[in-house]
């Protein structure tokens, strides 16, 4: 197996910083804004990107957090973690809401998202924001904000490490053994 680091904390960082002037940009009334990150990296991601609007634009918008642990379409593979609470701000009806994630992959994650996502009302608009899109899409659904867009091929594993999670701050692409 072999494994390049793809961002390191310095590269992280900047991306973060290009995605919530991007969202920021894009959102002129951010009191109406709620980020929801997906657990579990996406709440930490969420944390952060609200933190980087606030700098920019004076105004932290609001952060859910996001289980879809029972919305998935793969309860029976037996690799679910145990289930978290949903948390969110407010109720989203009217609102703008950004879910935010690690990395995008086949879409699955995104597709359980948005069903659980009705649980808490009726949002005006849902975008998508990720810090890695590595492609080969099982569903029609794209990021509308991209840290990275990387070419994996399937079998490739892309590995997010943040500080509040795993006690570090990079991005690792792994090949699987070659066979």
């Amino acid at each position: 197996m072999s494994t390049t680091e793809v961002f390191n904390a310095q590269e992280m960082a900047r991306q973060m910083a290009a995605l919530a002037a991007a969202i920021g940009r894009d959102h002129p009334h951010l009191d109406r804004l709620v980020l929801i990150g997906i657990r579990t990296r996406g709440v930490p991601l969420a944390y952060r990107l609200r933190d980087g609007i606030a700098e920019l634009f004076g105004i932290p918008p609001q952060v859910g957090e996001l289980d879809i642990t029972f919305f998935r379409d793969d309860l029976g593979s037996g690799r679910l973690r145990t289930p978290d609470r949903s948390e969110m701000p407010r109720d989203l009806t009217g609102q703008e809401v950004v879910l935010v994630d690690d990395v995008i992959f086949h879409g699955r994650t995104v597709r359980a998202a948005l069903e659980a996502l009705n649980h808490f009302g009726r949002p005006e608009r849902v975008r998508l924001a990720v810090l890695i899109d590595r492609g080969h899409r099982h569903f029609p659904i794209q990021p509308d904000y991209c840290g990275h867009r990387l070419t994996t091929t399937p079998e490739q594993i892309v590995k997010v490490h943040l500080r509040e999670t795993d006690g570090e701050e990079r991005v690792l692409l792994i090949d699987p053994d070659p066979e």
